[in-house]
């Protein structure tokens, strides 16, 4: 195991929960279906959550959360990119447009978060000792979260796409009906929905 790496992917983990946090804040702002609204309030609860969950593996592995790396940088930079399409959208004054922005910068998000838990999750799996079981405990406790933080979003991104396209949309998305936490649980839903406009 590259130790140092493994630190720089442990630093990246926690910028991106911590820009993660600032996302979800804007993204709220941004919501005009209320279902939408409410689960992105639970996914930032949550996120802030996995912010306290990685500084408690830092300070349990005696790493300091504070340490700054390039990859650090880009990280903050990107956040702070998706926060700033969100308020541009938000500006522009047609709600339902910064709502679909919204939607796409959450799946971006949430596309890197979710690598970055399935590595660490990787990681804990070849990691020995005390090491192991501090990764091991965290990514069981916040790996669930961060399948229906990305599968869920993307439904609703897809569904309020097509609602704007003109075309009829399940909303809220399949995968939300389904409580989808898989990728074949995700890729079910997603073609359960012409059975679900049917029963419209």
């Amino acid at each position: 195991m590259n130790k140092a790496q493994l630190k720089e992917l442990l630093i990246q983990a926690l910028e991106h929960e911590v820009g993660g946090v600032e996302v979800y804040t804007h993204a709220v702002e941004c919501a005009v279906n209320d279902d939408l609204k409410e689960e992105w309030q639970k996914y930032l609860g949550e996120t802030r959550h996995h912010v306290a969950v990685l500084t408690g593996v830092f300070e349990a592995m005696g790493l300091d959360p504070e340490e700054e790396t390039p990859g650090r940088a880009i990280i903050r930079d990107l956040g702070r990119s998706l926060v700033a399409a969100m308020q541009a959208a938000l500006k522009a004054g047609k709600p339902e447009a910064a709502e679909l922005v919204a939607c796409e910068c959450v799946v971006l998000a949430e596309t890197k978060d979710h690598l970055n838990w399935e590595l660490l999750g990787r990681c804990a799996d070849k990691l020995k000792g005390p090491e192991a079981k501090i990764l091991k405990a965290a990514v069981e406790e916040i790996e669930d979260q961060e399948d229906e933080h990305l599968y869920h979003t993307r439904g609703w991104c897809r569904e309020l796409w097509i609602a704007s396209l003109g075309m009829q949309a399940v909303l809220p998305p399949p995968e939300e009906k389904k409580d989808v936490k898989t990728a074949i649980g995700a890729s079910r839903a997603e073609h359960a929905r012409e059975e679900m406009l049917k029963h419209h």
